[in-house]
Protein backbone atom coordinates (compact mmCIF):
# COMPACT_ATOMS: atom_id res chain seq x y z
CA UNK A 1 0.00 0.00 0.00
CA UNK A 2 1.46 3.26 -0.82
CA UNK A 3 1.21 6.50 1.50
CA UNK A 4 0.65 9.62 -0.06
CA UNK A 5 1.65 12.26 2.31
CA UNK A 6 1.74 15.85 1.76
CA UNK A 7 3.83 17.99 4.24
CA UNK A 8 1.36 20.55 4.77
CA UNK A 9 -1.78 18.60 5.88
CA UNK A 10 -3.16 18.30 9.61
CA UNK A 11 -2.60 14.59 10.44
CA UNK A 12 -5.92 12.74 11.77
CA UNK A 13 -6.08 10.78 14.43
CA UNK A 14 -7.92 8.03 14.25
CA UNK A 15 -9.20 7.66 18.26
CA UNK A 16 -11.14 10.34 18.32
CA UNK A 17 -14.96 10.87 16.22
CA UNK A 18 -16.02 14.33 15.32
CA UNK A 19 -19.76 14.93 16.17
CA UNK A 20 -21.63 15.49 12.67
CA UNK A 21 -23.41 18.74 12.65
CA UNK A 22 -26.27 19.29 14.15
CA UNK A 23 -26.61 16.43 15.79
CA UNK A 24 -26.33 16.18 19.24
CA UNK A 25 -23.58 14.71 21.48
CA UNK A 26 -25.21 11.47 23.70
CA UNK A 27 -24.02 12.38 26.75
CA UNK A 28 -25.60 15.87 26.11
CA UNK A 29 -28.34 13.98 25.53
CA UNK A 30 -27.88 11.42 28.41
CA UNK A 31 -28.10 14.51 30.61
CA UNK A 32 -31.45 15.96 29.22
CA UNK A 33 -33.10 13.00 29.93
CA UNK A 34 -31.73 12.88 33.44
CA UNK A 35 -32.71 15.78 34.35
CA UNK A 36 -36.21 15.51 32.71
CA UNK A 37 -36.57 12.30 34.70
CA UNK A 38 -35.09 14.49 38.00
CA UNK A 39 -38.10 16.93 37.60
CA UNK A 40 -40.92 14.37 36.56
CA UNK A 41 -39.70 12.48 39.50
CA UNK A 42 -39.85 15.49 42.11
CA UNK A 43 -43.25 16.46 40.90
CA UNK A 44 -44.94 13.08 41.52
CA UNK A 45 -42.92 12.94 44.72
CA UNK A 46 -44.73 16.49 45.31
CA UNK A 47 -48.16 15.72 44.07
CA UNK A 48 -48.22 12.05 45.94
CA UNK A 49 -47.39 14.37 49.66
CA UNK A 50 -50.22 16.37 48.77
CA UNK A 51 -52.49 13.51 47.78
CA UNK A 52 -51.63 12.10 51.15
CA UNK A 53 -52.23 15.18 52.96
CA UNK A 54 -55.42 15.00 51.02
CA UNK A 55 -56.87 11.83 51.87
CA UNK A 56 -55.75 12.68 55.49
CA UNK A 57 -57.69 15.60 55.82
CA UNK A 58 -60.59 13.83 53.60
CA UNK A 59 -61.01 11.09 56.55
CA UNK A 60 -60.81 13.42 58.94
CA UNK A 61 -63.97 15.75 57.83
CA UNK A 62 -65.82 11.91 57.45
CA UNK A 63 -65.15 11.48 61.46
CA UNK A 64 -65.99 15.09 61.63
CA UNK A 65 -69.15 14.90 59.73
CA UNK A 66 -70.14 11.75 61.11
CA UNK A 67 -69.36 12.74 64.92
CA UNK A 68 -72.06 15.89 63.62
CA UNK A 69 -74.79 13.21 63.23
CA UNK A 70 -74.75 12.26 66.54
CA UNK A 71 -74.24 15.89 67.56
CA UNK A 72 -77.64 15.73 65.95
CA UNK A 73 -79.34 13.39 67.13
CA UNK A 74 -78.24 14.74 71.13
CA UNK A 75 -79.72 17.77 70.10
CA UNK A 76 -83.35 16.66 68.67
CA UNK A 77 -83.52 14.19 71.63
CA UNK A 78 -82.83 16.91 73.75
CA UNK A 79 -85.67 19.30 72.33
CA UNK A 80 -88.03 16.35 72.15
CA UNK A 81 -86.91 16.12 75.79
CA UNK A 82 -87.34 19.82 75.95
CA UNK A 83 -90.72 19.75 74.15
CA UNK A 84 -92.24 16.60 76.57
CA UNK A 85 -91.77 18.88 79.40
CA UNK A 86 -93.69 22.26 77.59
CA UNK A 87 -96.46 19.88 76.64
CA UNK A 88 -96.71 18.42 79.97
CA UNK A 89 -97.28 22.03 81.33
CA UNK A 90 -99.37 23.22 79.03
CA UNK A 91 -101.35 20.54 79.39
CA UNK A 92 -101.01 21.06 83.28
CA UNK A 93 -102.01 24.98 82.71
CA UNK A 94 -104.99 24.04 80.46
CA UNK A 95 -106.80 21.70 83.51
CA UNK A 96 -106.03 24.16 85.37
CA UNK A 97 -107.37 26.92 83.10
CA UNK A 98 -110.88 24.80 82.50
CA UNK A 99 -111.36 23.94 85.59
CA UNK A 100 -110.87 28.40 86.40
CA UNK A 101 -113.86 29.26 84.08
CA UNK A 102 -116.02 26.28 84.88
CA UNK A 103 -115.43 27.84 88.89
CA UNK A 104 -116.28 31.59 86.91
CA UNK A 105 -119.34 29.96 85.17
CA UNK A 106 -120.81 28.44 88.41
CA UNK A 107 -120.68 32.15 90.31
CA UNK A 108 -122.17 33.72 87.12
CA UNK A 109 -125.17 31.79 87.43
CA UNK A 110 -125.12 31.45 91.43
CA UNK A 111 -125.05 35.35 90.33
CA UNK A 112 -127.89 35.21 87.86
CA UNK A 113 -129.82 33.27 90.17
CA UNK A 114 -129.64 35.68 92.66
CA UNK A 115 -127.48 33.79 95.15
CA UNK A 116 -124.74 35.39 96.54
CA UNK A 117 -120.91 34.11 96.01
CA UNK A 118 -118.70 33.64 98.59
CA UNK A 119 -114.81 34.73 97.93
CA UNK A 120 -113.28 30.89 98.06
CA UNK A 121 -109.74 29.52 97.80
CA UNK A 122 -109.23 29.20 93.80
CA UNK A 123 -110.17 26.32 91.67
CA UNK A 124 -108.41 22.48 92.59
CA UNK A 125 -105.15 21.97 90.12
CA UNK A 126 -101.85 20.95 90.62
CA UNK A 127 -100.09 23.02 92.88
CA UNK A 128 -97.37 25.21 91.53
CA UNK A 129 -94.09 25.33 93.21
CA UNK A 130 -92.09 28.50 93.94
CA UNK A 131 -89.49 28.39 90.88
CA UNK A 132 -86.04 28.40 92.67
CA UNK A 133 -82.92 26.39 91.58
CA UNK A 134 -82.28 23.69 94.02
CA UNK A 135 -85.53 20.98 94.14
CA UNK A 136 -85.29 17.73 93.13
CA UNK A 137 -87.82 14.82 92.82
CA UNK A 138 -86.56 13.05 96.00
CA UNK A 139 -87.06 16.32 97.93
CA UNK A 140 -90.48 17.51 96.67
CA UNK A 141 -91.60 13.78 96.97
CA UNK A 142 -90.57 12.92 100.54
CA UNK A 143 -92.42 16.24 101.01
CA UNK A 144 -95.30 14.72 99.83
CA UNK A 145 -95.65 11.31 101.72
CA UNK A 146 -94.45 13.32 104.78
CA UNK A 147 -97.91 14.37 104.96
CA UNK A 148 -96.31 17.24 107.35
CA UNK A 149 -97.97 20.74 107.57
CA UNK A 150 -98.11 22.78 104.48
CA UNK A 151 -95.48 25.20 105.61
CA UNK A 152 -92.73 22.50 105.40
CA UNK A 153 -93.67 21.32 102.44
CA UNK A 154 -93.02 24.53 100.67
CA UNK A 155 -89.89 24.88 102.55
CA UNK A 156 -88.41 22.10 100.83
CA UNK A 157 -90.71 23.51 97.21
CA UNK A 158 -88.32 26.48 97.60
CA UNK A 159 -84.72 24.97 97.58
CA UNK A 160 -85.80 23.40 94.63
CA UNK A 161 -88.30 22.67 91.77
CA UNK A 162 -89.90 19.80 90.37
CA UNK A 163 -89.57 18.58 86.93
CA UNK A 164 -92.72 18.03 84.88
CA UNK A 165 -94.12 14.42 85.29
CA UNK A 166 -93.80 11.98 82.18
CA UNK A 167 -96.13 12.57 78.54
CA UNK A 168 -97.91 9.52 77.29
CA UNK A 169 -96.94 10.97 73.85
CA UNK A 170 -93.46 9.81 74.46
CA UNK A 171 -91.11 7.07 74.81
CA UNK A 172 -88.53 7.02 77.28
CA UNK A 173 -85.28 5.07 76.01
CA UNK A 174 -82.41 5.14 78.51
CA UNK A 175 -78.95 3.83 76.77
CA UNK A 176 -75.92 1.85 78.39
CA UNK A 177 -73.74 4.37 78.51
CA UNK A 178 -76.83 6.26 81.26
CA UNK A 179 -77.99 9.09 78.42
CA UNK A 180 -81.73 9.11 78.62
CA UNK A 181 -83.38 9.97 75.28
CA UNK A 182 -87.19 10.61 74.98
CA UNK A 183 -89.36 8.98 71.00
CA UNK A 184 -92.53 11.03 70.17
CA UNK A 185 -95.01 7.84 69.95
CA UNK A 186 -96.96 7.99 66.58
Amino acid sequence: MTMISEPDAPAIELGHREAAPGKPSRARLIGVLAVGAALVTFVNVTAAVYLCRGVNDLKTMEARLEQLGQFEQRISARIDTVNNGFQSRFETLDRQLQANFGQINGNIAKLEQGQPVAAREPAPGAPEPALLDNTTVADASAADESGGDAADARLSFKRKVAPPGPNPAYQRIQQPDGKVYYKKIN
